[in-house]
C-alpha cells in the first residue's frame, strides 16, 4: 500500500466518519454502509469481485459519488476487515471470559474464536496480509491476545512472536478449509459429502488412492493412515497443532520462572 493510500486508510478508519459531500446532492451514504455493501460481495463472490464500481452499484449511487467517501480499492478493503472482524468487546471477550484466567486456555479461546471469523469471511485472509493500514477491532484482537500473556515472564516481543505463531497457525488451517471449499461438489464428493468432511478427509481419501496403487512403496505413511483409520482423528489439525504450539510456549514460561 503507497505512502498515500496508507495514510487515507488510517484517516478513515481511525478518524471520525466524513461529513456528506461538499457538493451535490447528499446520498446519505456512510463509511458503515459502503463497507457492508462490499462485504456482502466479497463474502458471495471472493475479494475478486469487489470494484469501487461494483459498490457503487450495490449502493445504487454513481461510482464518482462513491469516491467522495471513500479514495480507491485499498482503503475500501482495508474498511472491509474492519466491517467484518467481530468486535472483540463482543464475542471475543466472553468466549475469553469462559476459558477463564489462564493464559493458555485464553490464547486457545482466542485462535478458535480467530478461526471462526476467517470461516465467516474467508476473503479477510487475503485482505489481511502484508504492510497495510489496521482498524480498531484488528487491533483490539492483537490486544486481546497480548493480554493473555501479562504475567507469564515473556517479554514484548516474545509475546508478539507468540501471537503471530498460533494466528499463524490458524491462518493454515483457513486457507486448507477454504480451498478444500473452493473445489465445490468435486471435493464433496472425494470427501463423500460427510458432515465432518473437512481437509484432513480430503487428503485421506486422496491419499488412500495412493496407497491402493503404490501402498509397497509408502509403508510408514500406510502404518499411519491405517492407524488414523482404525483409531480415528482426522480433522484434529487446529487442535493438534494449537496444543504443540501451547506446549512450546509454556516450556518458555517454565524457563522465565512465571505459573501457566
Amino acid at each position: 500500500m503507497a505512502d498515500e493510500q496508507w495514510g487515507s486508510a488510517v484517516r478513515l478508519l481511525w478518524g471520525p466518519p466524513p461529513g456528506p459531500p461538499a457538493r451535490g446532492p447528499r446520498r446519505g451514504l456512510t463509511l458503515e454502509g459502503i463497507a457492508g455493501a462490499g462485504v456482502a460481495i466479497a463474502d458471495a463472490e471472493g475479494l475478486g469481485g469487489v470494484s469501487m464500481q461494483r459498490v457503487a452499484a450495490e449502493l445504487a449511487v454513481t461510482k464518482m459519488a462513491l469516491y467522495r467517501y471513500v479514495p480507491g480499492k485499498a482503503e475500501l478493503v482495508a474498511l472491509m476487515a474492519e466491517a467484518a472482524m467481530p468486535d472483540p468487546a463482543a464475542g471475543l471477550d466472553a468466549a475469553l471470559e469462559r476459558a477463564g484466567s489462564g493464559w493458555r486456555e485464553r490464547l486457545g479461546a482466542w485462535a478458535r474464536e480467530l478461526l471462526a471469523a476467517f470461516r465467516a469471511h474467508p476473503w479477510l485472509l487475503r485482505a489481511t496480509v502484508g504492510a497495510r493500514a489496521v482498524g480498531p477491532r484488528e487491533v483490539g484482537w492483537l490486544e486481546r491476545a497480548l493480554a493473555a500473556l501479562e504475567g507469564c515472564g515473556l517479554n514484548g516481543a516474545e509475546s508478539m512472536d507468540a501471537v503471530v505463531l498460533v494466528a499463524g497457525h490458524v491462518r493454515g488451517i483457513a486457507e486448507q478449509e477454504r480451498a478444500v471449499s473452493a473445489g465445490g461438489a468435486a471435493g464433496a464428493a472425494v470427501a463423500g459429502g460427510a458432515a465432518g468432511s473437512g481437509p484432513d478427509v480430503e487428503l485421506g481419501a486422496v491419499l488412500g488412492e495412493v496407497m491402493r496403487l503404490r501402498g509397497a512403496d509408502f509403508p510408514a505413511l500406510g502404518a499411519a493412515l491405517a492407524s488414523v483409520a482404525r483409531d480415528g482423528g482426522q480433522d484434529q489439525a487446529l487442535d493438534f497443532g494449537l496444543e504443540r504450539i501451547l506446549d512450546g510456549i509454556g516450556l518458555l514460561v517454565a524457563a522465565r520462572g512465571a505459573g501457566a
